[in-house]
């Protein structure tokens, strides 16, 4: 039941309906993947998701996908125990949607964000207190060290430390370390070109008003998303999100 709900989800999303599937009660999470631009699209998006219903198939989820912002209600989201925002960018809720969010995150919700999900909504201060910074810039793609600060963490714990690897470093406009845990965080001498220099965290995770917030900068590049240590990360993340959902099977 659980591989034959993922089909119907990515048939969803080829096909372009965005209509919430129904709780499977075989699956043990059910997350949609959210991925409107209203900015710079992601060439990445489609691998992500493709890399997410991956997941999904080997750890047991309902996964679905939608472009769609009227998704974001709080009827709508009752289904799910976490929304993924993969590289959402620009002003893309209206108000009524806006609510949405923030009633699913008041029930429990869990939100992820990947990469440009900090790119987003600037004009909507709860959303950036949500995902925990701002994008502020990024200088060109390089290698970079990454530092894991929070080495016990699950979406941590086997990353090597430090890792080094290549992405787009997004610059943050306030650094939200004393608002947020932070995971990891990036080695300013490792790379150059950043507007964010010294304390740089790059990866976080915090409870937030009845709900969590789990946030990762890496993800820019498609190779990201063929990355096992990546998609660990990724995976740990998304289920340490859901984990206060109180959505009934």
């Amino acid at each position: 039941m659980v591989l034959s709900a993922l089909a119907c989800s990515c048939a969803w999303a080829l096909s372009g309906n965005v209509q919430t599937p129904p709780p499977n009660p075989v699956a043990h999470r059910s997350i949609l993947v959210f991925t409107k631009s209203a900015g710079f699209r992601h060439d990445s998006i489609p691998v992500g998701r493709n890399a997410i219903l991956d997941l999904g198939i080997q750890r047991g989820w309902t996964v679905a996908f939608s472009e769609d912002g009227n998704i974001i209600d709080a009827n709508r989201l009752k289904p799910f125990d976490a929304v993924v925002f993969l590289s959402t960018t620009g002003k893309f809720l209206d108000a009524k949607q806006e609510k949405g969010l923030v009633s699913f995150i008041h029930h429990g919700g869990g939100f992820v964000g990947i990469h440009a999900a900090a790119d987003a909504e600037y004009d909507w201060a709860w959303y950036g207190q949500l995902v925990g910074a701002y994008f502020l810039s990024h200088p060109a793609q390089q290698d970079a060290v990454v530092k894991i600060e929070d080495t016990t963490d699950p979406s941590t714990q086997d990353l090597p430390n430090p890792w080094k690897r290549w992405d787009e470093w997004y610059d943050y406009k306030v650094s939200p370390r004393d608002k947020v845990h932070v995971l990891a965080s990036l080695e300013p001498t490792s790379y150059t070109g950043s507007k964010m220099p010294g304390d740089h965290p790059i990866m976080w995770k915090h409870e937030f008003e009845g709900g969590r917030s789990w946030y990762t900068g890496m993800g820019h590049t498609k190779e990201s998303y063929q990355d096992p240590r990546y998609l660990k990360m990724l995976a740990e993340g998304i289920e340490w999100a859901c984990g206060k959902s109180k959505r009934k099977a």
